[in-house]
């Protein structure tokens, strides 16, 4: 919706008498979370393949579709893509947040986005590894290294946990 700006504060009025509640960003950001959904400039930019940002399927690769970066795309999936993006769940009392180190078997990686969520009464996060073997996955926080469970995204759909995220 457009609109001149003189007619937004009735707008405004009419929705909050209508019982539309106002939620701010850290309610967007918990709920993009949930959803596994990406945000441009935090858990992707420029520099993020969609075959590293968890968008593959997004891509389509069928022949005689060309886009532009199709060949770019093709390159990185048939040498093997280098890192991906996973969801974890920590199971213990705490907030998981961008920037903090995540430790598996396939190297170090960091994570992107991460918050308590309140559908799941736990911490959720997305994070960047390196490609290859998880093994046992955990988080430096502070110094102490904190298990976590990889699962498959997105934690939350329709209000339910996915399977697998509450274990």
């Amino acid at each position: 919706m457009v609109l001149e700006h003189g007619h937004v504060p009735a707008l405004w009025e009419r929705l909050l008498a209508a019982g539309v509640k106002p939620a701010g960003l850290g309610a967007r950001d918990t709920l993009r979370l949930e959803a596994g959904m990406n945000l441009y400039g935090q858990d992707m930019d420029e520099t993020v393949s969609p075959l590293e940002a968890g968008l593959a399927w997004t891509v389509s690769f069928d022949e005689g579709r060309d886009f532009i970066g199709r060949a770019a795309l093709e390159a990185l999936k048939s040498a093997g893509v280098g890192r991906r993006m996973i969801g974890i769940v920590m199971d213990e009392k705490g907030v998981l947040r961008h920037g903090q180190r995540v430790l598996c078997a396939a190297g170090e990686g960091e994570i992107l986005s991460g918050t308590f969520s309140p559908t799941l009464g736990r911490a959720i996060a997305f994070a960047r590894v390196p490609a290859g073997e998880l093994g046992e996955v955990r988080v430096d926080i502070r110094g102490r290294e904190v298990p976590v469970r990889v699962v498959k995204l997105p934690f939350v759909r329709e209000g339910q946990a996915q399977d697998g995220v509450l274990a």
